[in-house]
């Protein structure tokens, strides 16, 4: 297991140094000038080569690239021509709230995604099994956008059940900041009222977002469900006398479970790349929001500071993920793959 672990970590730390020379390439081709962003559009041609010395813009770019790793390294991700922050404040200021709902969405997923697959599998070809594959097309085919939308006029405008947008009322005081996420954080300090405040807040953009995840569980496990299902022994342990229950649950779903286990790691990293649309239409100020009004504004900094802790959570999670399959699967630890 241990040989396991390192080969693995090795691998994420070799991706790891790939996402820093992919976005320190894609931060000098890109089309604007940075020292001219940083001087302002009223700055003379003296004072736009004054910044690009201050910067480092005017050295090799072995160099450049050496000093943008270092940075790296100290946490230094530069500072934000929108803000005026560094970036690294920022993104430990809108993170935790892209975070939370992205746990939110997944954590749904998983707790429908795996009953519902289990489910279709055993009724195969029934009409439960026909109405939850017609209902995962559909999830995964939804624009996010007019989803989102369709569930603010229904729920929201219509019903008035739910908010429309941000993460608590104007009129309710966030909680101390402990994790950043005010679920977490107000379930900490006590205080039941602005947990349920800000859970009302997340149903809505946290459905959406989860929608495609739970679509792509539900057909992975399905679709290993009915493969592990017609096993041997599956069978066997059907003849021996035991219940269907522990059949399905215990002896199926281990084994299924392997390729939905990729699954989630896939869509987690998805699901963080992917909240720009969600972000935008219920307001929520997280680094998908962040992103795109720096990348509008041409501040590049923001953007590759977001694409590195994504790339960077990413990784981290999928290791997570090849550490479960060495416990689900020990032929994975004595081949050492």
């Amino acid at each position: 297991m241990l040989l396991y672990l390192l080969r693995r970590v090795a691998l994420t730390g070799l991706m790891l140094f790939g996402l820093v020379c992919i976005t320190f390439t894609v931060s000098n081709i890109a089309p604007s000038d940075p020292a001219a962003l940083a001087a302002g559009p009223d700055a003379t041609p003296d004072m736009v080569e004054t910044i690009r010395r201050e910067y480092g813009l005017d050295r090799p770019l072995p160099e450049q690239f050496l000093r943008y790793v270092t940075d790296l390294a100290q946490g230094n991700l530069g500072r934000s021509l929108t803000t005026t922050r560094p970036v690294a404040d920022d993104l430990a200021r809108y993170f935790p709230a892209t975070l939370e709902l992205v746990l939110l969405s997944i954590t749904f997923g998983i707790l429908v995604g795996v009953p519902a697959g289990m489910l279709s599998a055993v009724m195969r070809d029934r009409a439960p099994d026909q109405a939850m594959r017609f209902v995962a097309v559909s999830l995964v085919a939804l624009p996010a956008f007019w989803f989102g939308i369709l569930l603010q006029l229904a729920f929201a405008v219509w019903l008035g059940w739910l908010p429309t947008s941000g993460r608590l009322d104007v009129a309710t005081p966030p909680p101390d900041p402990v994790t950043g996420m005010y679920l977490v954080d107000s379930l900490v300090a006590g205080d039941l009222a602005v947990f349920g405040a800000a859970l009302l807040h997340a149903v809505l953009p946290a459905l959406v977002l989860s929608f495609p995840c739970l679509a792509s569980i539900l057909r992975v496990n399905r679709a290993e469900m009915i493969e592990v299902l017609s096993a041997d022994y599956v069978t066997a342990a059907r003849a021996h006398g035991v219940s269907p229950w522990r059949v399905v649950c215990v002896h199926a779903l281990r084994n299924a479970m392997l390729p939905t286990l990729a699954i989630i790691g896939l869509r987690y990293g998805w699901m963080l790349g992917s909240t720009v649309l969600v972000e935008t239409v219920f307001d929520w100020p997280g680094i998908g929001l962040y992103a795109v009004s720096s990348a509008i504004a041409g501040d590049f900094k923001p953007v590759m500071g977001v694409t590195l802790l994504i790339g960077l959570n990413f990784m981290i999670v999928n290791l997570i993920v090849d550490l479960l399959y060495g416990v689900l699967d020990p032929r994975l630890r004595g081949a050492g793959a």
